[in-house]
């Protein structure tokens, strides 16, 4: 099987090999961390052909045994050579039991250039941020963006491919099955069911099973809506499971950790405060989403948004929901010194529909671009300065 690099990511990690920094690789499960992982390793097996690279995968039956960092310093204490450069890789490291004091000992001891994933992003909390403070790099690892799907399906840029992207979402494994959306979302469902029962019912003890399978529901089909754990609270109660708003917090930050859903918060454009209530919650990969409510229930309109989110973070930005007098920017997005707004649209389909889907922009005066996002085939003019794109043509850009 041909391996396609995922350039992006490489370059983003080259200038920090043989740097006394820990390259952290977090990302959902199944989005091609562990890949990346082998990739940055033949870089440096390529340009260092005595380098000695020492490759953990918990994920492998082998590395079974080292399940806590005692067991973690002795494995790596007997494979380091001193007559060489050591390089570690460890795949999914949140599987050892407080691996951050084996990371501690290993940089202070300057025993190897160390290169780790996790599906958890608590891993870079706690004990772990506080003993490596300043003294790590993280690189997130999203789905693939629709540029990388046609390239991993071997896909022309057509309309058809688009509509698959939309449905299938960006795991890069979806490659290797059939082309048919029975296949795909069987697959999918097999993953999505991997990710909540191992990343969070078996790591955090999770008794109400029945409960959570019901809230990742409720999040799924309220996808891109204005939510409280309050609102989530009384449905539930309404469906006879009585529940705290509190535990639902607690829930949802869980599928946060996991990388599965992304919470955005809203904040007010004139005060620049961030409301602390009606949070918005988007799926990192939409196929596991769509796979979730089933075939019968997909559809476009109710994608477009968390499509739009998505690209906007593979970007590098960091968004958030606007309010300005009352009225909703569906996304202020962040990158450094550059901030753009974004207005998601289904179909503009006429002068009424083009002040409304415009209007909200039109009411933030600074001179940062504004764009609104429609399923349009093709763009239309701008309007008042602000920027028309059709989906199409925002999935195929790498920076706005």
């Amino acid at each position: 099987m041909n391996v396609i690099k995922r350039q992006k990511y490489i370059d983003r990690t080259i200038p920090f090999i043989d740097k006394d920094l820990i390259k952290i690789f977090v990302g959902q499960r199944r989005v091609g961390k562990s890949y990346l992982l082998k990739m940055i390793r033949d870089h440096i097996v390529a340009k260092n052909k005595d380098a000695n690279i020492l490759y953990i995968d918990k994920e492998n039956y082998q590395f079974d045994y080292i399940r806590d960092y005692h067991s973690l310093i002795a494995y790596v204490n007997e494979n380091v050579d001193a007559k060489k450069i050591n390089y570690l890789f460890i795949d999914e490291i949140q599987e050892i039991l407080h691996f951050e004091k084996a990371l501690r000992h290993f940089q202070n001891q300057k025993t190897a250039d160390i290169y780790i994933t996790g599906s958890n992003s608590d891993i870079l909390s706690g004990d772990l941020a506080s003993l490596l403070s300043g003294r790590y790099i993280e690189i997130k690892i999203n789905p693939l963006s629709y540029n990388e799907f046609l390239i991993f399906h071997n896909f022309e840029d057509t309309n058809e491919s688009m509509q698959k992207f939309l449905k299938w979402g960006g795991l890069p494994y979806l490659r290797n099955l059939e082309k048919s959306d029975e296949v795909i979302f069987e697959y999918l469902s097999n993953i999505f069911s991997t990710i909540i029962y191992k990343d969070i019912i078996h790591r955090y003890k999770i008794r109400n099973v029945e409960f959570f399978d019901r809230l990742i529901h409720f999040i799924a089909s309220n996808t891109g809506n204005l939510i409280t754990s309050k609102k989530i609270s009384d449905y539930l109660k309404s469906q006879k499971v009585d529940i705290s708003p509190r535990i639902v917090l607690t829930y949802l930050k869980y599928l946060q950790n996991a990388f599965v859903i992304n919470k955005l918060k809203r904040m007010d454009l004139k005060s620049k405060k961030v409301f602390e209530i009606n949070d918005k919650y988007f799926f990192e990969d939409i196929g596991l989403r769509n796979s979730l409510l089933a075939l019968e229930n997909y559809s476009v309109p109710d994608v477009l948004e968390n499509i739009v989110h998505a690209h906007l973070q593979y970007m590098g930005y960091t968004v958030n929901v606007g309010i300005i007098n009352h009225y909703e920017i569906d996304f202020i997005a962040r990158k450094m010194d550059k901030t753009v707004y974004v207005q998601v649209a289904y179909l503009i389909v006429d002068e009424k529909t083009k002040q409304r889907e415009f209007g909200n922009l039109l009411l933030v005066k600074d001179n940062f671009p504004k764009y609104v996002i429609s399923l349009d085939p093709v763009s239309i003019s701008s309007y008042k300065g602000i920027i028309h794109l059709s989906l199409h043509e925002f999935l195929r850009m790498e920076n706005l």
